[in-house]
């Protein structure tokens, strides 16, 4: 607005001494003819490079009537100009101060619920430690094997905090959109390989066939987070599908997308339950399920975030009592 009334300024200014040399042009023509003084196409309007007659003739009222009716049309024209361009501005400014705000806003948001559900779940087990060994130390009669007992029950409690703790920090290191993450050309095989061997002792105890048809292809990516992205899926399928159940891990590759299904015949998550999977914190209902399955509801928003940073999609088919699918979507040639 500053730059918008400045030109104004000088708009009005230059137009207004234009106006006032053009209506004492006309005036001079009329009174050179009532004088019958002769005055070339082009003349200068200096009272020094008149002739005699028309030097010191003074300005008739109408053509300063006219003159000051002209500035003021030109004032009002300025300023309706700058109404709207203020007006414009504004709305301008707003909208796209809400639009640069709006990731800010819903970061600090992410942010306050991040601190807030990881709180709260760390809240529940250091109570139980809490609890339990100030009942210990209350209790005059415990023996060493109660000790030991509470110790094993302690660590248990402590393992399951270390890992939440571990994969809050890995969520907050991929929050940043994995800007510290390296890419590079990375083996699709190799990574679905190495995720496997790390789920493969949980798979034997439940005696789950893991099947796999992988068509090797290499893609650029962080391989680290790759392989923890395919072992959440595989975890996930083992866990939640009953012994002498069966998992296939299938890829393939179209022009735009190199894609990798993990299917299981797990007991399937309800339609409710769908749209809420990927959030963080979020566990489906365990009633269905003959045993309770260990975790936080971490795993699959990690695992979601990890496909955002390499530009991918996500997308799941369920049906209860027979299986889920995940269909994991990255670019053939994501740069």
């Amino acid at each position: 607005m500053i730059i918008s009334l400045s030109f104004s300024g000088v708009i009005y200014k230059r137009t207004t001494e234009e106006l006032a040399r053009g209506f004492r042009r006309i005036e001079l023509r009329h009174r050179a003819e009532e004088m019958g003084i002769p005055l070339p196409r082009f003349f200068p309007s200096r009272p020094e490079d008149l002739p005699p007659g028309l030097r010191e003739a003074p300005s008739r009222y109408f053509f300063i009537e006219d003159f000051e009716e002209a500035k003021k049309r030109v004032l009002l024209n300025l300023l309706i100009i700058n109404s709207a361009i203020l007006g414009f501005s504004a709305l301008a400014g707003y909208f796209l101060a809400g639009k640069t705000l709006k990731p800010i806003e819903n970061t600090l948001e992410e942010q306050k619920r991040f601190i807030a559900d990881a709180s709260h779940e760390l809240r529940t087990p250091l109570t139980a430690l809490k609890t339990s060994m100030e009942v210990a130390i209350r209790d005059k009669k415990m023996n060493l094997g109660q000790a030991r007992d509470l110790i094993k029950d302690n660590l248990v409690e402590i393992n399951c905090m270390q890992s939440l703790t571990n994969k809050l920090l890995s969520l907050a290191n991929f929050q940043s959109n994995g800007q510290s993450l390296v890419f590079e050309e990375v083996s699709a095989e190799e990574i679905v390989k190495e995720s496997y061997k790390k789920i493969l002792p949980l798979a034997k105890e439940k005696k789950i066939e893991v099947t796999f048809k992988i068509n090797d292809q290499n893609l650029l990516g962080n391989k680290e987070s790759l392989e923890e992205m395919v072992l959440i899926f595989l975890d996930n399928a083992v866990k939640y599908t009953p012994k002498g159940g069966k998992i296939s891990v299938e890829t393939e590759r179209d022009k735009r997308w190199f894609i990798v299904k993990v299917s299981d015949t797990g007991i399937g998550i309800a339609n409710e339950d769908l749209p809420h999977i990927f959030d963080r914190f979020y566990r489906v209902d365990q009633s269905r399920s003959k045993e309770k399955v260990a975790g936080f509801g971490l795993g699959l928003s990690l695992a979601k975030k990890i496909i955002e940073i390499h530009k991918g999609t996500v997308e799941v088919k369920s049906v209860l009592g027979k299986g889920t699918t995940f269909i994991i979507k990255l670019p053939a040639n994501h740069a």
